[in-house]
C-alpha cells in the first residue's frame, strides 16, 4: 500500500497540514458531543448526561465568579489552589529526592546495590492500594495526600534519573578524575548539570500519575480540591459541573507541560537538539 507523501516515514508535512491534522481530532470530538447533546436535549430537555454548552458555561461562571455564601470563597479558585498546592508539594519533593537518589545510585555501585532493589520494590506497589493505610497513619488532612503523590512518583523519577546517569560515557568521569576532580565535584558539577533537563522531562511524564493520585485522595477525604468537587457533585449527576472541571484539569496540565517544555528550550537547548 502506497502512503501519501505527507504520511510516510520521510514525510515533510507542510505547516498548514500539521495544524489541520492536529486540530482535526478535537473538531470531530466536539462535533460528536454537540450532536449527541442536541439529540438528547430534544428527547428530554431535563437530561443531565450530556448538558449543552450553555449550561456548562453557566455552571462555571457560578463556580468562578460567585462567592460561596457559607465560606465566602470562590469555589473554582479555592479548589484549584488546594489541588495545586498538594500536587506541587508532593511532586516537588519527589523530584528533588528522585534527582539526588537517582544521581547517586547511578554513580556509586555500593549505593546501587543497597538501595536500587528497594526502590524497585516500592515502584511495584500500587500506590492506591495503600491509600487506606496512609489515611490511618498520617490522618485525613494534607499530609496523607502529599505522601501518596510522593510514593506514586518518587520511584519513577529515581529510576529514570538512574538510567540517565548510567548513559553518561564512563570516559567522561575518568577524564574528570584524571584532571584532579573529586568524586563530589564529579557528582554535582559534572554529572548533575547534564541530568537536570532529563529531570524536567521526567516531571512532565509524572504529571499524569500525580494528578491520578491527587484526584483519588481528594475523592475519599477532602474538604476542597478539584477531585473533591467532582466526586461531590456526581451524586446529583451534575455533568454541567463535572465536564468543565475535567477540562479545567486538562487545561492546567497542558499549561504546566507547556511551561516545562519552554524551560527546556530556553535553558537546555543542547539537550533538546540531542533528542531530535
Amino acid at each position: 500500500m502506497r502512503l501519501p507523501k505527507f504520511w510516510g516515514i520521510h514525510a515533510d508535512t507542510p505547516l498548514f497540514l500539521r495544524w489541520l491534522l492536529m486540530v482535526l481530532p478535537f473538531v470531530v470530538l466536539i462535533g460528536v458531543y454537540l450532536a449527541a447533546s442536541d439529540y438528547r436535549q430534544r428527547q428530554n430537555p431535563s437530561d443531565k448526561l450530556l448538558p449543552p454548552v450553555s449550561k456548562m458555561v453557566t455552571a462555571m461562571k457560578h463556580a468562578a465568579l460567585d462567592k460561596n455564601k457559607r465560606t465566602g470563597e470562590y469555589q473554582l479558585w479555592q479548589d484549584t489552589t488546594a489541588s495545586l498546592k498538594r500536587i506541587g508539594i508532593g511532586l516537588g519533593i519527589a523530584a528533588a529526592c528522585g534527582l539526588l537518589c537517582g544521581l547517586n545510585l547511578g554513580l556509586f555501585p555500593g549505593m546501587q546495590h543497597l538501595f536500587l532493589p528497594f526502590v524497585t520494590f516500592v515502584s511495584i506497589i500500587p500506590p492506591l492500594a495503600i491509600l487506606p493505610m496512609l489515611f490511618i497513619i498520617f490522618g485525613v488532612d494534607e499530609l496523607a495526600k502529599v505522601v501518596l503523590i510522593f510514593i506514586g512518583t518518587f520511584p519513577l523519577i529515581t529510576r529514570d534519573i538512574y538510567l540517565a546517569v548510567k548513559k553518561i560515557p564512563r570516559q567522561q568521569l575518568i577524564k574528570s578524575l584524571t584532571l584532579g576532580a573529586s568524586q563530589f565535584s564529579i557528582t554535582y558539577r559534572v554529572v548533575l548539570p547534564q541530568i537536570v533537563p532529563r529531570l524536567i522531562e521526567t516531571v512532565r511524564i509524572s504529571m499524569g500519575p500525580a494528578w491520578l493520585y491527587l484526584i483519588a485522595s481528594e475523592a475519599i477525604a477532602a474538604q476542597s480540591g478539584l477531585g473533591y468537587r467532582i466526586f461531590l457533585v456526581r451524586r446529583y449527576l451534575a455533568m454541567d459541573t463535572i465536564i468543565p472541571y475535567v477540562l479545567w484539569i486538562v487545561f492546567i496540565g497542558i499549561s504546566v507541560d507547556w511551561c516545562l517544555r519552554k524551560l527546556l528550550h530556553l535553558k537546555y537547548r543542547w539537550y533538546v537538539e540531542t533528542q531530535r
